[in-house]
């Protein structure tokens, strides 16, 4: 287990500089990327530690996000440690092939900077992108804030080469709110920052010409289900692993990491659950609703995949009233996020009053006194014991209050 080291003074980086710096201290061997906005800058950081002798990889621009996930793909079956990053547009090119990363078992980091995916095009942040990708076999990991993005993508690589997991990471950030606001990050030093994660090792490496590997290969309906399943074993099998490395990440560096974070929900009657910068948001408020006598918590997946089912049910197994907020437009559906939760909390047997709020869309801003209305909202529904408003409300659209999925109650 690491000892805890010195960490460098307090820097002011905003959330792609954060990603870009760990990127540089991971010794990355090959960056493979066509920018796309927000995300830009860190490839275009790394780049520049390339030309200026600060790594000693290689930068490889290429002609769409498509082709840069494939470079990926390849430069990390040929026994590299590779990383790159996308946003929306960018993401929705590249899905075809990380299901081919997942699938070939190649360990390789993506930051993901979530902005909104057209049509109308808008390059502020929501989710849609983050949902898109949650079944494509990835272990994915979101961070609130600069910090746990520098954080979360020295992590990343830890748990993605570990001989356990073997799976490619996404690292999650929120478009503009994170990655282009600046904040204090305290990071590692150099070399504490490469120890922590090691010396890469290449397995089944495509150019080790003693010993010939396949990748891609064809098994239809004799050996596909086979691969799938344990494809989907390792993935939930990694949990063990997320938990050891945030906890050698904190005897590291003292900061502490949960694969679901809980905020004031020891006694919490009422709760949010939520991703990205809002969780510190939702915190703000919960905490002003304390003084006034409402014993309001907020919950957030750390860890979008493996979807931390137990520990999300165990987190709300006695409040009364829980909101699920889904910055995404579901598009006929219950939001992706109030799903997950909810098959969480089937199993509990003191299921509380569920609704879903979609906001934020787009970038619009959230701010602490509507997350204060939501708690309230969801007081009324502890209160009454049923929901006293639709299931599915929208927060913050102009025009007239939509409310979709009326319940009935006899």
């Amino acid at each position: 287990m690491a000892e805890k080291v010195e960490l460098n003074e307090i820097e002011v980086w905003d959330g792609n500089y954060a990603v870009s710096q760990a990127l540089r201290q991971a010794q990355v061997d090959v960056v493979a990327a066509y920018p796309i906005t927000p995300s830009t800058p860190i490839v275009e950081n790394y780049g520049s530690y390339v030309a200026n002798g600060l790594v000693d990889g290689e930068f490889v621009m290429v002609e769409s996000e498509h082709a840069a996930m494939s470079a990926c793909v390849g430069a990390a079956a040929a026994g590299g440690r590779v990383a790159t990053a996308t946003s929306s547009q960018g993401f929705m090119l590249m899905i075809e092939v990380l299901y081919q990363a997942s699938g070939m078992r190649v360990p390789l980091v993506l930051t993901v900077v979530n902005r909104a995916v057209a049509s109308p095009l808008n390059v502020r942040g929501d989710h849609g992108d983050m949902y898109a990708g949650r079944d494509s076999g990835w272990v994915q990991l979101d961070a609130f804030n600069a910090q746990e993005a520098y954080d979360l993508t020295l992590c990343a690589f830890k748990i993605g080469e570990d001989m356990r997991v073997r799976l490619p990471v996404m690292v999650h950030q929120d478009g503009f709110l994170t990655s282009h606001t600046a904040q204090n990050v305290r990071p590692l030093q150099d070399d504490a920052a490469y120890n922590f994660i090691g010396d890469y090792k290449p397995h089944d490496e495509m150019l080790d010409f003693s010993k010939a590997v396949t990748y891609g290969a064809q098994t239809e309906e004799d050996w596909h289900f086979e691969h799938k399943a344990k494809q989907h074993k390792a993935l939930f099998d990694s949990k063990e692993v997320i938990d050891e490395v945030f906890a050698e990440f904190k005897k590291l560096t003292g900061r502490e990491y949960k694969r679901v974070e809980s905020y004031m929900m020891e006694d919490a009657e009422v709760a949010i659950v939520a991703l990205g910068s809002t969780v510190e948001t939702l915190r703000v408020a919960a905490e002003e609703l304390r003084k006034e006598g409402i014993k309001a918590g907020v919950v957030a997946p750390r860890v979008f995949r493996p979807f931390p089912y137990d520990e999300i049910r165990d987190a709300l197994a006695n409040v009364k009233a829980v909101c699920m907020m889904d910055r995404s437009a579901p598009m006929g559906a219950m939001g992706a996020l109030f799903n997950e939760v909810s098959a969480a909390l089937y199993t509990n047997p003191n299921r509380p009053v569920v609704s879903n709020y979609i906001y934020g869309l787009g970038g619009r801003d959230f701010s602490v006194e509507e997350a204060k209305r939501i708690f309230k909202e969801q007081k009324a529904h502890a209160d009454a014991g049923h929901l006293t408003t639709p299931i599915q409300q929208f927060s913050g659209v102009r025009g007239p209050k939509l409310g979709f999925f009326e319940t009935k109650r006899s």
